[in-house]
């Protein structure tokens, strides 16, 4: 979306994002059955297109119609996605859906648990910090320094 303001005597014009817009929706089409670990034959015959309908759907010389997009979204591609470039929630991997049952089977201890092992690993270690705000035991905040701690750099 593009939003113009008037700053001064010059027009600025801002691109507002929201979503994936920048990426067409070929590029998404092509992205959701990268994801899926699918060749464009067997996409395409997911739907009964042929590889060439696929090509020109992710080349953008036609649109795919509603029955494609229906029947690429009972095999799992998130159609919404591919539309709007919002991801759907409900358009999970089966390991993603495995994931979300077992976190929402935790209690708040064991949630908290798995925000601070996703934290852990996907954080730089500058930015570590987590505070989880249950009933869960001591409540932990900003930076954590283990002073005592020493590496043995002989490899005893």
């Amino acid at each position: 979306m593009l939003l113009g303001v008037n700053y001064g005597n010059e027009l600025v014009t801002c691109q507002l994002l929201l979503g994936n817009f920048f990426v067409t929706i070929e590029e998404r089409l092509k992205e959701e059955r990268v994801r899926l670990g699918l060749n464009q034959p067997d996409f395409a015959a997911l739907a009964g297109r042929t590889k060439k309908t696929l090509i020109d759907y992710e080349k953008g010389s036609t649109s795919p119609d509603a029955k494609f997009l229906a029947a690429i979204a009972a095999a799992g591609a998130d159609v919404q996605y591919i539309l709007t470039g919002i991801r759907s929630s409900a358009a999970l991997t089966p390991d993603e859906q495995a994931l979300l049952a077992g976190y929402r089977a935790l209690d708040a201890r064991g949630k908290a648990g798995v925000f601070g092992m996703i934290g852990g690993l996907t954080q730089s270690p500058d930015s570590v910090g987590q505070q989880f705000n249950a009933p869960v035991g001591q409540v932990a905040q900003g930076d954590i320094v283990n002073k005592k701690l020493k590496l043995d750099q002989r490899g005893k």
